[in-house]
């Protein structure tokens, strides 16, 4: 799968540009591409944390939030995080929020760049699920209650990857239980994500 998933690559309005390869995307002027983060809690506002394999292309062996990845052409977000969830981590995911719509950003690391629009999102589990993470793209992983993930991103305590960062403070704005957060607007989303003003099914 990994040597053929396409990723969508944009316009800055967020409109389709076209798809490439996933291994030819990445390098020191990587295209402007789509992208999704998702957090996984369980009920007891503990956050699924993920380190990225020391193998990664970008950002090895860094902290992030639970699941990373790329919607593939005409597909959801929501199915995107699904899917990318069960293959790295082998969780099932059933009920997934969408949180932060508009999240975009630029990094680099290496002189390699992620350049992304790149919605967030949130799911809840039962306290105790099981991973079995694929090596290929996680070194490690822990659950770490949400406030001591807050407070360790605001110390600098926590390497985290650079969108992760970001996107913490942003959902630190939102309130401390994350179960609260408001689902964000779907119109918002990348227009490449929908159709018609409508999300693709």
């Amino acid at each position: 799968m990994a040597d053929t998933e396409l990723v969508v690559l944009l316009y800055p309005d967020g409109t389709v540009a076209g798809s490439l390869d996933k291994s030819l995307v990445h390098h020191s002027e990587t295209p402007l591409h789509l992208a999704f983060s998702c957090y996984v809690f369980d009920t007891d506002n503990r956050l699924l944390m993920s380190q990225r394999a020391l193998s990664k292309l970008t950002f090895p062996g860094l902290w992030t939030n639970s699941v990373c990845g790329h919607p593939l052409p005409g597909e959801t977000v929501e199915a995107a995080a699904a899917r990318r969830c069960k293959d790295e981590l082998g969780l099932v995911l059933t009920d997934l929020r969408l949180i932060l719509p508009t999240f975009a950003y630029r990094a680099e690391m290496n002189g390699l760049v992620e350049n992304e629009m790149c919605p967030v999102l949130m799911a809840i589990v039962a306290p105790g699920a099981l991973t079995t993470p694929d090596p290929a793209e996680v070194e490690a992983t822990n659950w770490v209650p949400w406030a001591e993930v807050v407070r360790d991103t605001q110390s600098g305590t926590l390497a985290l990857s650079p969108w992760c960062l970001t996107q913490i403070d942003l959902l630190d704005q939102l309130g401390p239980e994350p179960a609260g957060w408001p689902t964000g607007a779907v119109e918002l989303l990348p227009a490449a994500l929908r159709t018609d003003g409508d999300i693709h099914t």
